[in-house]
């Protein structure tokens, strides 16, 4: 990578840093629409009885595409954990890139952050929502822990941890890796394959492929860590059900419930990503593979004639906008992680980091492109988080690995630049 495109990427990430001081650390979400009490009533009449509930939800969905400046009026800013977990490996990606103890500094508060807004009935450490969220299968409660969340902020705990080797930050990722381990459930759907609970709830009907897949990592990780075959055990088993729930065509849908059977990209990102990272740690043919043909799949399905993201290459409804800021996430993400595996992917990712129209002068980031302009409402959860992470984790390994560690030399780079 040139170094004027290093210098880019830099001023492009201090322009960010520079709006989030300024903004604060809570947001508006996605789902800020059906998050009160009222509207998650209406979402729930919605699953019950579509047809008739489209009337409901129809003027939601209306100011969504059209006026997306009043999910205001609908709930309040909060804070996301899985968002401070992205701000935490973004800051301590920089710090490592740039050689700075002031963003290492800023991903320690991120970690100080996450420990004070663990889930507060939970014997041990794990993290959800913060609001009560309505799906096809009932209301998750408030702060009630995901496994789609806790890989994240396990990753951020071990990001900061090999930076400073505070081991107040790998107590909290054993006991992440144990909550993981023994607080979820499993479906058995064939001989030595599990589909993983999203929730600690007994009545999870499980079946959400990337919720396996992320638990297959993050136990595959802190079995090589902590030196615990059990964790490899039951990642073996969700690693396998993931490997099974693929289609011929090499894409996953997003359940094997048979209702939830549409393909998107950020969760065909997150798919591929943890078995990336599975196979860096544990190489397998049977993992090699089917990385092999769901990034083929996700190269030629989902994104458009010119190599711009696609959400949707089978649609679960309509959708009110073009592009999604979280699929430019997700595409840098996977293509950081697999660089050099696949030359047309490659070639994609140069462009999709560009962002071109996507950051505003203000240093944010757009949400999405709708049909008629633009949301730029920023939403830490969706995603300003996940693109700062994405492009902070980029500029290290264009940089290299070998950049110093921020809390051991004794040059200092200022958040200002």
């Amino acid at each position: 990578m040139p170094s004027v495109e290093i210098e880019d990427q830099v001023a492009r990430l201090h322009r960010f840093v520079a709006w989030l001081d300024q903004f604060g650390e809570t947001s508006w979400d996605h789902q800020s629409y059906f998050a009160s009490d009222r509207m998650r009533r209406i979402k729930a009449a919605y699953y019950r009885r579509p047809v008739a509930g489209v009337a409901l939800v129809a003027p939601v969905i209306a100011c969504e595409a059209f006026l997306p400046r009043t999910r205001r009026l609908f709930w309040k800013p909060q804070r996301f954990p899985i968002a401070d977990a992205h701000y935490a490996m973004g800051f301590a990606y920089l710090a490592q890139a740039l050689g700075s103890s002031a963003y290492h500094d800023r991903a320690v508060h991120f970690l100080n952050v996450l420990i004070e807004t663990r889930c507060k009935n939970a014997f041990r450490y794990c993290w959800g929502y913060p609001f009560h969220w309505e799906t096809k299968n009932g209301t998750i409660p408030a702060e009630t822990p995901l496994i789609t969340t806790i890989p994240y902020v396990y990753e951020a705990f071990r990001a900061v941890y090999e930076i400073d080797g505070n081991p107040r930050w790998r107590t909290v990722m054993h006991s992440i890796a144990e909550h993981a381990a023994e607080d979820y459930h499993d479906r058995e759907t064939a001989p030595g394959s599990f589909s993983c609970s999203y929730t600690p709830d007994p009545g999870d009907p499980c079946g959400v492929i990337n919720a396996s897949a992320y638990r297959a990592f993050v136990l595959t990780q802190a079995s090589a860590e902590f030196a615990e075959p059990r964790y490899q055990r039951i990642a073996a088993g969700n690693l396998a059900y993931v490997i099974d729930s693929q289609n011929a065509d090499g894409s996953w849908f997003y359940a094997t419930d048979g209702k939830r059977d549409f393909v998107d990209h950020f969760h065909t990102c997150f798919v591929l990503k943890a078995l990336a990272k599975v196979e860096l740690l544990a190489p397998t043919a049977p993992v090699t593979a089917a990385i092999d043909r769901g990034l083929r799949y996700y190269v030629e399905h989902l994104f458009d004639a010119d190599g711009s993201p696609k959400p949707f290459s089978r649609r679960p409804r309509l959708t009110v906008y073009r592009k999604e800021l979280y699929d430019y996430a997700e595409c840098i993400n996977l293509g950081t992680l697999l660089a050099g595996r696949d030359r047309a992917f490659d070639q994609i990712v140069e462009k999709v980091i560009a962002l071109a129209g996507w950051q505003k002068t203000d240093g944010s980031f757009r949400t999405r492109q709708l049909f008629w302009g633009w949301d730029d409402v920023p939403m830490h959860r969706w995603a300003q988080s996940q693109i700062f992470r994405s492009l902070s984790y980029a500029l290290l390994r264009r940089i290299g690995t070998d950049a110093p560690k921020a809390s051991r030399c004794g040059t200092e780079t200022s958040a200002e630049g």
